[in-house]
């Protein structure tokens, strides 16, 4: 019985090569990136709900991005300086990508999850990569199969399903829970965050998100006055502390890097794949550490989502090959 690895016929040797091993090696390593990448991911929301009562969502998002954003400079700010010239041409692009993709969604997430649950927000984050091709394909005008429609489609009904909380009377009396529609908006502006992507300026990766972060913290302080305005600012107990530093240091900077050192080992296409994880991943740990329940309509909704990203994934690798 024979199986290929890393392109290569293994064959009987059931030892295998010293160059084989190191290529299994590479693709567990790889693996165990990507799962505990989406694990930090699916953490941010477990983090959002139990950061509730203990630090406001603006304090939340603007303390989240500023620490980053120092952490990047004080130990890349050699990158920095030398993607300068290049930054500079294209600033004022990046820092509305960065308002976008980074104070948009986590307004959106922090706020949403004063209102839902943290399994509604992870499973609705499944969605997101359906929602990446969706804006890809208004913005750049992306080629589109029959198997990413359907796909699209059927994310969408997952989608539907949660806001309609398994009942079909909520859509139809548009009673939507206010935290599921703000999802929406999170999972919408981060689909066109990441499409808008594709036309950022060449860089080392740390300049890319230093300027992001320095964007979306410019973003975040007109929010934040307007929040201690309203009297609603809540500063960080030593809880909300707690949160932020997890926030900051896992699903903001480890996840970051060890996406970009497994899609280097195994390249984006198969990295992207693990991004299905995210769901899982949100709902076991909104399960196990905040108690919630888990009903029937959120598997259906799960099964709809994941089942729309496959078939969209087989459909883009049909397209790929034929291009």
């Amino acid at each position: 019985m024979t199986r290929n690895i890393v392109g290569t016929n293994r064959g009987e040797d059931l030892g295998g090569s010293p160059k084989l091993r190191c290529g299994e090696i590479t693709i567990y390593k790889a693996y165990a990136l990507l799962a505990l990448t989406t694990l930090f991911w699916a953490g941010n929301s477990i983090a959002g709900k139990l950061a509730v009562g203990h630090a406001s969502p603006m304090v939340l998002v603007t303390a989240r991005w500023a620490s980053v954003m120092a952490v990047l400079y004080v130990f890349n700010r050699g990158h920095i300086a030398t993607d300068w010239q290049v930054i500079r041409s294209r600033l004022r692009y990046l820092l509305l990508l960065g308002a976008l993709g980074f104070t948009v969604f986590s307004v959106a997430l922090y706020y949403a999850l004063v209102y839902t649950t943290a399994i509604n927000s992870s499973i609705l984050q499944g969605g997101m990569p359906l929602f990446v091709f969706a804006a890809s394909f208004i913005l750049f005008s992306s080629r589109i199969g029959v198997e990413q429609a359907v796909g699209f489609v059927f994310s969408f009904i997952g989608v539907i399903i949660i806001a309609m909380r398994g009942d079909l009377a909520n859509l139809i009396e548009l009673d939507v829970n206010v935290g599921d529609a703000l999802m929406l908006v999170a999972i919408i502006a981060y689909g066109v965050y990441t499409a808008a992507l594709r036309s950022k300026p060449q860089m080392h990766w740390t300049s890319l998100i230093f300027t992001l972060c320095l964007g979306a913290t410019l973003a975040s302080l007109p929010l934040l006055a307007v929040e201690a305005v309203q009297g609603e600012t809540m500063l960080p107990d030593m809880r909300g502390w707690a949160i932020i530093s997890y926030i900051v240091i896992f699903p903001s900077l480890l996840a970051q890097v060890f996406y970009i050192r497994a899609v280097e080992l195994i390249g984006a296409n198969r990295a992207g794949l693990f991004i299905n994880l995210l769901p899982v991943w949100g709902t076991l740990l909104a399960v196990t550490i905040l108690k919630e329940a888990f009903n029937f309509y959120h598997a259906a909704a799960l099964i709809m989502i994941l089942a729309g990203i496959s078939l969209a994934e087989y459909g883009g690798r049909k397209l790929s090959k034929h291009a």
